[in-house]
């Protein structure tokens, strides 16, 4: 199945998308559907208000209020870490251990909002699309082996970073990652079993048409397991926890000269299998 949340008269709203009709899933967002399981779901297969065209809908993120901060995975692509390295100047060589921050949950916004960005702060904004995944049971201490059945759902993010702040602050990320607006999700999210192997998924960016980041899964250091595995030591994972699994090579501040999001770019994400977002950049 495929979720999406829509604005509506009386705020968002949860639908199960069909192709191009989307079917209103009253009363429950996506991460309350998440926490009853597999009642959550039944509740949506069997949902039969009146369909919408989809056309018509303004889509908001899928999980557009998470229930905490938005746990990410950096330096994830074994090619985007070499790239990350060289233009820091320092030796490549890969993490041993993943390497992890969290976007405020302020910072979520709709798959094709304009993303209003405070140029009066920063000029370095950068573009990352992203894999994410959302968690669908509690867990703690997670084995590898079982971590694929923790997994709800899949859904496209772009971890814009600003870039300057990000290394400003003693090498912690959180507040160069974590502007308002500043990680686009959606345009749905699409559950775990439509999508074979997460680990073969070609990523996407283009910015105003032109391919800035194009790889494939296959290139995680780390993979999905490895991740659950990771983030779950000695803390609860919750349903509906939104983890976004890295970026590839292609960034703008790795390139020669570096290249940053300026007014009026629109940038492009795209996840093989599970969707595509556009968003407009605007000077707040």
């Amino acid at each position: 199945m495929r979720f999406v949340t829509y604005a509506s008269a009386g705020g968002p709203q949860l639908g199960r998308l069909d192709g191009q009709a989307v079917t209103p899933i009253p009363g429950l967002s996506l991460t309350e559907l998440i926490g009853l399981g597999p009642v959550g779901l039944a509740r949506a297969a069997h949902a039969s208000e009146a369909a919408l065209p989809l056309g018509d809908l303004r889509l908001l993120a899928p999980i557009g209020e998470p229930r905490r901060n938005i746990l990410c995975l950096g330096m994830n692509y074994a090619e985007h870490a070499a790239e990350s390295l060289r233009a820091k100047g320092q030796p490549v060589v890969m993490p041993k251990v993943p390497v992890i921050f969290t976007k405020a949950t302020t910072a979520v916004t709709g798959p094709y909002d304009d993303l209003h960005l405070d140029y009066g702060l920063t000029t370095e904004y950068d573009w990352e699309v992203e894999l994410g995944f959302v968690i669908g049971k509690r867990g703690k201490n997670i084995p590898r082996a079982e971590a694929l059945d923790y997994v709800f759902g899949f859904t496209v993010i772009n971890d814009v970073s600003a870039r300057d702040v990000q290394t400003a602050h003693g090498g912690q990320f959180f507040r160069g990652k974590s502007f308002d607006e500043t990680c686009p999700m959606g345009p749905w999210v699409v559950t775990a079993d439509e999508i074979a192997d997460p680990h073969a998924l070609t990523l996407r960016c283009m910015v105003n048409g032109v391919v800035k980041q194009e790889s494939t899964t296959a290139d995680f250091i780390f993979d999905i397991p490895a991740m659950i595995e990771w983030l779950s030591k000695g803390m609860t994972l919750l349903p509906g926890d939104v983890i976004s699994t890295g970026t590839p090579s292609g960034v703008g501040f790795a390139r020669t000269p570096a290249e940053f999001l300026k007014p009026g770019d629109v940038v492009v994400c795209e996840v093989e299998g599970v969707g595509k977002i556009e968003n407009r950049i605007v000077s707040a």
